[in-house]
């Protein structure tokens, strides 16, 4: 089951990073001339401490904002931290989204920056530019930035939409980058925080729309921009059944009848579509209707169908839940 998020009150802030909240809670709210307090939560397992020192920097080099940082240790203790940035030691690794929760009671700020070790800002305007999108629309609760590659091509899973296009284009998200994801507070509580029962793959997808089941939106903006290195989600066993799974669990945690179906069944077409084309594509099946039949077996954690309103909402704006 996915655990209440706790997120109401954080502790105070360093003094070095940051200070206490905006007063009133809307960050339209602040004085002018202020700097909002960001807080962010980069999750690690220490495996990567390169990427994590370049993570770090890009976060520490932000300008226009105040940023309140910790680093979360998924199965490992943080260590040699710069000044100013504390760490959070989980002594079992739980997985992504539960990581990721656990790092929110210990930062401050009406906007939280989710970071990924192996990705981060492409400059240091990165955060004021989100800040001031979240302080000229109040219902905006989550923005997904452009994702560029640090090297090679970007590839076109990393823009949310369908007809991929041009990625500088935005557009109203329904599914999740997760790597550098900056989302108001108020919208995080009101979504449960990101659902740990996923532990790793598609907890973005409901994250997002539970953010719109709870009034607010969601936006992919284009010149927002996270880099990140181009790598295959295959490379993890588990990837292809965790794939089959977690979209059936989608399914019957979230959807309403027919869309419970609909969902499943469009997404079973789409991978044996694409898993024919090729012999490793093929070889995919067999684990991933292992997974297929998981999703069927196994207790997703709950059940919250998203409201028919919000099913509309979607569907007005071009992605109704069967893709």
């Amino acid at each position: 089951m996915t655990q209440a998020l706790d997120v109401a009150e954080p502790p105070p802030a360093a003094p070095a990073t940051a200070a206490p909240r905006c007063a009133g809670g809307p960050l339209g709210e602040a004085p002018v001339g202020s700097e909002v307090l960001v807080g962010v939560v980069v999750l690690t397992q220490g495996r990567r401490p390169a990427d994590l020192a370049a993570a770090l920097d890009a976060v520490l080099a932000q300008q226009g904002v105040r940023t309140d940082v910790v680093v979360v240790g998924n199965g490992w203790e943080p260590a040699d931290l710069p000044a100013g940035v504390r760490g959070v030691a989980l002594p079992v690794d739980d997985g992504i989204p539960a990581g990721r929760n656990a790092g929110v009671p210990h930062v401050g700020g009406d906007l939280l920056l989710f970071l990924d070790d192996d990705a981060r800002p492409a400059d240091a305007g990165y955060l004021a530019h989100a800040a001031a999108l979240f302080a000229a629309d109040p219902a905006l609760g989550l923005v997904h930035p452009r994702v560029d590659a640090t090297h090679g091509k970007a590839p076109t899973r990393w823009v949310p939409r369908v007809r991929t296009g041009d990625p500088r284009r935005s557009s109203p998200a329904f599914v999740l980058w997760e790597g550098a994801t900056v989302v108001r507070r108020d919208a995080l509580l009101a979504a449960g925080g990101w659902p740990e029962v996923y532990r790793y793959a598609h907890e973005g997808i409901e994250l997002v729309w539970r953010v719109w089941d709870a009034g607010f939106s969601v936006r992919y903006v284009g010149d927002l921009v996270a880099l990140h290195p181009p790598i295959d989600p295959a490379r993890h066993a588990t990837y292809h059944r965790y794939n089959a799974r977690h979209r059936v669990w989608l399914a019957r945690r979230n959807l309403r009848w027919p869309f419970t179906w609909l969902y499943v069944a469009t997404w079973t077409l789409v991978q044996v579509a694409r898993s024919l084309r090729s012999a490793r594509g093929r070889a995919s099946l067999r684990p991933w209707f292992a997974g297929w039949r998981e999703g069927w077996r196994v207790d997703p954690g709950g059940r919250r169908p998203l409201r028919w309103a919000t099913i509309w909402r979607m569907t007005r704006l071009g992605r109704p839940p069967v893709v």
